[in-house]
């Protein structure tokens, strides 16, 4: 098979290689998918880079999120799920082989049906960004009345988070930097749009919401938004977060927090339990099917393109997802 792999870390052009390797043949309870289309996150290019840890094994192919049709199965997987369509969750994570290739085998159980009118490159956008959004969403329970506010509302997972939100019926107030990203915040089902980059963003939240505080926060930088956070979260409110790049270690206002009954949800969805995995997917199948979720493709990379994909993702100013088409 064809496929992309690194043997050290470092820049992208200089440590990603095109290449081939043996096709890989599924072990007992493990599937392989033959891929159509990988998804390029953030974290797949900060593990490639070297920015969170020295590489873990000899060889890595990267890359988590991906879609296809599992063409193989090992001892124990029915053969009824030859020729099912499916994307793939954790395909790198404490692995060596993700999906930036034509092939993969892992547990039959990262491998999930995916619905018909979800196509393969939209599939290779769930396994973090959907799913990232889909627990922040719901993971305390229903949002039906509720708002939910969304910071970073036009990112890969304030996108998702904003139709899901909607979806399960919520009203939804996103914040972003500036116009374009308020047009796809707007586009993607918000309510009301904040630039947080203008004015009194606390007050522009309140105000968008008829002066009533939000019940829940999707939270992409945690540190350096909570003096808002904290201005605007009501009674018995959580916060969900999935990142604090700009200040990785806040002073915490715990009495605050506590005098409000606030639930902090520090949230990584590699490491959901197996129940919230199944109840995330479970949610996602339901808006999936429904055709409640947009998806938003930046830009698309053949695979001999990935290290572009690698320096777009890396450059920040990309409004949606990169995707390396296989076929």
């Amino acid at each position: 098979m064809r496929a992309v792999w690194y043997e050290e870390t470092g820049p992208a052009p200089r440590v990603l290689q095109l290449g081939e390797m043996d096709d890989p043949q599924p072990g007992p309870g493990e599937v392989r998918v033959r891929l159509h289309a990988s998804g390029v996150n953030p974290s797949d290019v900060k593990t490639r880079a070297g920015l969170r840890s020295p590489i873990a094994f000899p060889r890595v192919i990267p890359h988590s999120d991906g879609a296809g049709e599992i063409d193989a199965v090992g001892e124990g997987v029915p053969l009824s799920r030859i020729g099912t369509r499916v994307w793939v969750w954790n395909a790198a994570w404490r692995r060596p082989f993700g999906t930036c290739a034509e092939m993969i085998c892992l547990p039959e159980a990262q491998a999930v049906a995916l619905p018909d009118g979800t196509s393969f490159e939209a599939g290779a956008c769930l396994g973090i960004p959907a799913s990232t959004a889909c627990h922040a969403v719901f993971a305390d329970g229903d949002v039906t009345g509720q708002t939910v506010l969304v910071t970073g509302g036009a990112g890969a997972v304030g996108h998702y988070a904003i139709q899901l939100a909607r979806w399960g019926g919520a009203r939804v107030i996103a914040t972003v930097s500036g116009p374009q990203k308020a047009a796809a915040a707007e586009a993607a089902g918000a309510h009301a749009v904040v630039n947080y980059r203008e004015g009194d963003v606390a007050n522009a939240i309140l105000s968008a919401n008829s002066g009533q505080p939000v019940d829940r926060v999707v939270e992409v930088e945690f540190g350096g938004n909570l003096p808002v956070t904290m201005a605007v979260l009501g009674e018995g409110g959580v916060i969900a977060s999935y990142g604090s790049m700009a200040d990785g270690e806040p002073k915490l206002p715990f009495y605050p927090l506590m005098f409000r009954h606030t639930t902090l949800r520090m949230l990584l969805v590699y490491l959901l339990t197996a129940q919230e995995r199944a109840q995330m997917i479970t949610r996602l199948t339901a808006a999936l099917e429904e055709g409640a979720l947009s998806h938003a493709i930046a830009a698309r990379f053949d695979l001999a393109d990935s290290a572009r994909a690698h320096e777009a993702v890396e450059s920040g100013h990309m409004i949606g997802n990169a995707v390396i088409m296989i076929d």
